[in-house]
């Protein structure tokens, strides 16, 4: 493509606005300009490029994967407008107004919800975008700068990231309600390890540490079902058909029908992190939730959850 394939501002917009849509007609209405004004600059856009960007089906319009590849990077320069108005705002007001927060799946839960309430009640110029994603995916939107801080219940390994511990989680066995198990003074650990399990997939950020939990104790797990959250484990167990090992983040989040909790030998603990890039500035806005999710953590823990009187074995 020579110089005359670059595209303009109006172009750009127009190829997103269709993008979004999937019809000339739609992304009319959506810019308030003519339909035939739209369809005239799709084709316009592609005969300057050298390639179709859309195929005409009943009436739709389906992107072509150059489209898709190009959508992709215009997405990213929308993405990086929009951090630029952020530090505008940061700029005028002292303070960024707007925080990017993420998280593995069982912090979002209970944790990161709250520490959001507490933050946006003391700052009430703030707006707070929250995700819960996979640990691969938290990397790589803190590393690219497209996320300011995450809350994870499992270690993310990155030399860009800074990795600090807030608190714990405790794991916990949930038996379905009326196990036999449970009729036992004392049920011992290598009983309920010898039932049938839920466990995680790899993608889980309780996988790991579980997985080799269990194997420390030289059992082969009897998999019934396998899941990606604790609070998924959970339902589970609740059915009847299988017993987990579930952090108590989780457990606390799930509704008590059908589902008993019982302590476990050593209590076993693993950290939750709070973590940034360490070579982008953390806002006061994101220093402040920091410090809050800390609080609030401090203060699920204090919150005692209703275990079975006899603890495993």
């Amino acid at each position: 493509m020579g110089d005359n394939a670059a595209m303009n501002l109006r172009q750009i917009e127009v190829f997103r606005a269709v993008m979004t849509t999937g019809s000339t007609t739609e992304a009319a209405r959506l810019l308030h300009v003519s339909q035939p004004g739209i369809s005239r600059l799709v084709r316009h856009v592609e005969l300057q490029l050298g390639v179709s960007l859309f195929e005409r089906r009943s009436g739709r319009l389906v992107p072509t994967a150059e489209a898709r590849e190009l959508h992709e990077e215009i997405e990213k320069v929308y993405r990086g407008v929009q951090h630029v108005r952020d530090v505008a705002a940061h700029l005028r007001f002292g303070t960024r107004t707007t925080l990017r927060v993420l998280s593995s799946a069982n912090t979002a839960l209970q944790l990161v919800p709250r520490s959001i309430a507490a933050l946006v009640d003391e700052h009430t110029t703030a707006r707070v975008l929250f995700e819960s994603l996979p640990t691969r995916e938290i990397v790589k939107l803190l590393v690219t700068e497209e996320a300011d801080v995450a809350i994870s219940s499992a270690p993310l390994d990155h030399p860009a990231l800074d990795i600090k511990e807030i608190g714990q989680w405790e794991l916990l066995c949930a038996l379905p309600a009326g196990h036999a198990l449970l009729g036992s003074r004392r049920p011992s650990l290598a009983q309920v390890l010898a039932g049938r399990l839920v466990v995680y997939s790899p993608e889980a950020p309780q996988s790991a540490v579980i997985d080799h939990w269990i194997e420390s104790h030289g059992v082969a797990r009897n998999v019934a079902a396998e899941v990606r959250s604790g609070l998924a484990a959970c339902s589970v167990a609740a059915t009847g058909a299988a017993v987990a090992f579930v952090d108590d983040l989780s457990a606390r989040a799930h509704r008590p029908e059908g589902l008993v909790f019982t302590a476990l030998p050593g209590a076993p603990r693993f950290p939750i992190f709070a973590v940034r890039n360490r070579h982008r500035p953390l806002s006061r806005l994101g220093t402040a939730f920091l410090q809050i999710a800390r609080e609030q953590l401090a203060a699920l823990r204090e919150t005692r959850l209703p275990l079975h009187k006899a603890a495993l074995g």
